[in-house]
């Protein structure tokens, strides 16, 4: 009799230690462990999340799994050769526009973005959902969009001021990693490039032609995206 219930306890906790593991493997969770899970799948979004809800790590996990419940498996779509090649010309435009105004830049990028993530399957329409879903798949850059939004949104016609080149140069060039994952091409390489050094004003009345013309696209072409070369010459550039 007791060698009985002794075989059927056991198999009872087997089944719910089965059960568990189910349901994490259905989070995206590995059970037990469920915070190192959601630690290793998040990194920094995980540290954002829980001190968004004033360090309530409970809270903050439940958030996470449930995006993971949500979006876990969006089923998303790569680019086609042509719709790639023609968001790498608009890419290389932004990178051009950012040495007249860094939040048209920014701006544009985050329209570039959010475009680009509808057409490989994420929620198109709001961006707290898009944000959601992205950071699901796409969770070590999406901290680096949700700055390029923040800086998209200043400036004329936005809520504040101009952001500074430096920054708004950080972002752009960040925010660049999350557009090579979404359109399928290779991560860029190398340290981001130091800011330009400040230009003396009586040089910049001296030769405005030369600082719209060969010095702004000296600009752009620093922060060009790796793959876009030059049609004619073969040299990388954010040109056409």
């Amino acid at each position: 009799m007791w060698l009985i219930i002794i075989v059927v306890v056991a198999v009872a906790a087997a089944a719910a230690l089965i059960v568990m593991g189910n349901r994490g493997d259905l989070l995206g969770l590995r059970l037990p462990g469920g915070t190192r899970g959601l630690r290793r799948r998040f990194g920094p979004e995980y540290d954002r999340t829980v001190e968004r809800h004033d360090g309530d790590r409970g809270a903050a996990e439940k958030e996470l799994a449930e995006r993971v419940r949500k979006y876990g498996k969006l089923r998303t779509a790569g680019l086609d050769p042509a719709a790639r090649e023609r968001y790498d010309a608009e890419w290389s435009l932004v990178q051009e526009h950012f040495v007249d105004s860094p939040t048209r830049a920014a701006a544009e990028a985050d329209r570039l973005i959010a475009r680009l993530a509808a057409d490989c399957g994420y929620p198109a329409e709001e961006y707290d959902e898009r944000v959601a879903a992205l950071s699901v798949h796409h969770p070590r850059r999406v901290g680096d969009y949700r700055r390029l939004h923040r800086l998209a949104q200043t400036g004329p016609g936005g809520a504040g001021a101009e952001p500074p080149t430096e920054e708004a140069r950080t972002a752009l060039l960040r925010t660049r990693e999350l557009y090579t994952e979404l359109a399928g091409r290779p991560a860029p390489s190398g340290a981001l490039p130091k800011a330009p050094a400040a230009e003396d004003p009586e040089t910049a009345k001296a030769a405005p032609a030369t600082r719209a013309g060969g010095g702004g696209r000296r600009l752009a072409e620093r922060v060009h995206a790796p793959w876009a070369a030059r049609r004619g010459d073969g040299r990388d550039g954010s040109g056409s």
